[in-house]
């Protein structure tokens, strides 16, 4: 049977506006999805949708689709994507009234039963995570477009290889690799050269969005339209593989993917394949995010410049003492970023940031008050006072946190384009996950001379956030660093090279197929990318300080 070529052409709320025209124009492709939802998202769709009722949706792919529904049309090219949000009916409504008036013929479904929101009093939004088959529903019935709320990232791509092949329920080997194929699409040019570690390794100055070429029996090719720009390898394949997941099992609605089953091979220029996929029953239990209002945070940035900055930094926060007593917010934080440079040729090299964040339930507390008392200090303070910002009122951030429900307590429906409602059945066959044993690691390297190097000349990596915690992929680009780094970098060594999760749980989950570690990190950010605990909120770039991060590595390797 001719694979199945799915295409992506958005990996989250604000990419590139021109890939779906890109994606049209470029190449073959029988499918294209858009990946519009995150935990961050779903938060800024609820407050959206305080202020109108009928929003809730990701206005931009209206936008997108105004330009281009006509080429998909005309050329047979079905659109599946999560821009609903919260509100896939709205939007797919959107999107009839935009086809009537451009006199497109065109057909449109969405899917729903995601929403939650009014069994838990409190939330702005709570959604469970659905599977692909009521996308599948949709498109076996003629859909060409099909909008759906809170899917899991890979229903976009389960969901269409399930329709063009037929598989059901119970065929757990041929979903596990596609749930594979849609992880590593959904971020869209993540694969193709964005983020990775080793980005000199070719030109991703524009990386072009990818595309899997699907078999029936599962496996498949990732790679994208001739001639754009990026590249695809098993490195840049592997780094996507590794993000935003834990251990060997990848649960999901349909079915859970063993990641410790994924074999890759380069299958010439720009192609990888994808083989061996292994699936189980899923879980018993959806996954249901929970977002809401956390309070309110304020924050104020110190300059401080030259000389004497520990004194400096004691200086204005004594000096902050008596107002934040008098505010007494719930939280205060303060973190003094060293980025100054001795005898620094720019005013900004030789500059370092102190950092006042404060967090509170009311925002009076950490309104302008708090913040105009930093400003009052402009000419009373350490030399060369100033700060990033003027002083501003508090504002909100929000909180996120999942539960688990049965299947049976989610109505799952596809709306088929003609009104008609089918209901998607739970799973007949679940499967409680459970750990893997931790596979039997390689010969470690003989002994030989080493040299204090970082860590990213031999291994990349790429994180990313779930909730609280972060995860590290860390992975070894040769079979003998492998060898090296399955030893060395234990979670003992994580923790040494990583401070901030000496105090915290770190779970090592070993994947040899893919020469890699994966580091699961729990609680290192708070309540969530939308309550901003930390510098970077989502862990987007720990990976690379890992990677930064000195370790004695033997001569042979480097």
């Amino acid at each position: 049977m001719t694979p199945l070529r799915i295409g992506n052409f958005s990996g989250f709320y604000g990419d590139r506006s021109s890939a779906l025209r890109e994606m049209l124009t470029g190449g073959e492709v029988d499918v294209l999805t858009g990946d519009y939802l995150a935990e961050l998202t779903m938060l800024i769709l609820g407050r959206d949708r305080l202020k109108d009722p009928g929003a809730g949706y990701a206005r931009t792919f209206a936008r997108r689709l105004e330009d281009c529904l006509g080429l998909a049309h005309e050329r047979g090219v079905r659109i599946v994507t999560n821009a609903g949000g919260l509100n896939p009916a709205g939007l797919a409504e959107k999107v009839r009234e935009l086809a009537e008036r451009l006199g497109i013929p065109v057909r449109v479904a969405h899917v729903e039963g995601d929403d939650l929101t009014a069994a838990y009093p409190g939330t702005l939004a709570a959604h469970a995570y659905l599977g692909g088959f009521g996308i599948a529903e949709c498109l076996r019935a003629g859909a060409d477009v099909v909008i759906t709320g809170r899917v899991t990232d890979a229903a976009l791509v389960t969901g269409p290889a399930a329709a063009h092949f037929g598989w059901g329920p119970g065929d757990h080997d041929q979903l596990a690799g596609a749930v594979v194929a849609g992880h590593l699409l959904e971020c869209g040019t993540q694969v193709t050269g964005g983020n990775y570690a080793f980005f000199q390794d070719g030109d991703v100055r524009r990386p072009g969005f990818p595309l899997a070429e699907i078999h029936a029996d599962g496996s498949s090719v990732v790679t994208k339209h001739p001639g754009t720009g990026g590249f695809v390898d098993t490195g840049t394949v592997t780094a996507q593989l590794l993000y935003e997941t834990g251990g060997a099992r990848y649960a999901g609605p349909d079915v859970t993917a063993r990641l410790d089953t994924v074999r890759l091979r380069q299958d010439g220029p720009d192609r990888v394949r994808i083989e061996g996929v292994r699936g189980e029953a899923p879980p018993p239990t959806l996954k249901v995010g929970l977002n809401r209002l956390g309070g309110f945070r304020n924050e104020v940035a110190f300059v401080l410049t030259g000389l004497d900055i520990e004194a400096k930094a004691e200086l204005v926060r004594d000096q902050m003492d008596v107002a934040l007593a008098k505010a007494a917010p719930e939280e205060v934080r303060w973190e003094l970023a060293r980025t100054d440079q001795a005898n620094a040729e720019t005013e900004e090299t030789a500059s370092a940031l102190l950092r006042l964040v404060v967090r509170d339930a009311d925002p009076e507390v950490v309104g302008r008050g708090l913040s105009g008392a930093a400003i009052e200090l402009a000419l009373a303070s350490y030399p060369g006072f100033h700060v990033l910002a003027p002083p501003g009122k508090g504002s909100p951030y929000g909180v996120f946190d999942h539960v688990a429900v049965p299947h049976g307590a989610v109505d799952h429906v596809a709306v088929l384009h003609d009104g008609r409602r089918i209901d998607v059945g739970a799973p007949r066959e679940t499967l409680p996950l459970h750990e893997v044993p931790e596979p039997e690691l390689p010969e470690p390297l003989q002994g030989g001379s080493t040299r204090r190097v970082p860590l990213g000349h031999v291994a990349g990596a790429r994180s990313g956030d779930k909730g609280g915690d972060a995860n590290v992929g860390v992975w070894a680009r040769s079979a003998d660093g492998w060898r090296w780094l399955a030893h060395e970098l234990t979670v003992e060594r994580f923790r040494e090279l990583i401070p901030e999760a000496r105090e915290l749980p770190v779970t090592r989950h070993v994947l040899p197929h893919l020469r890699a570690l994966n580091f699961v990190v729990a609680g290192i950010l708070g309540a969530g990318v939308a309550a901003r605990h930390r510098f970077d909120p989502q862990a987007k770039a720990l990976a690379e300080w890992l990677r930064s991060r000195h370790l004695d590595i033997p001569e042979e390797l480097l």
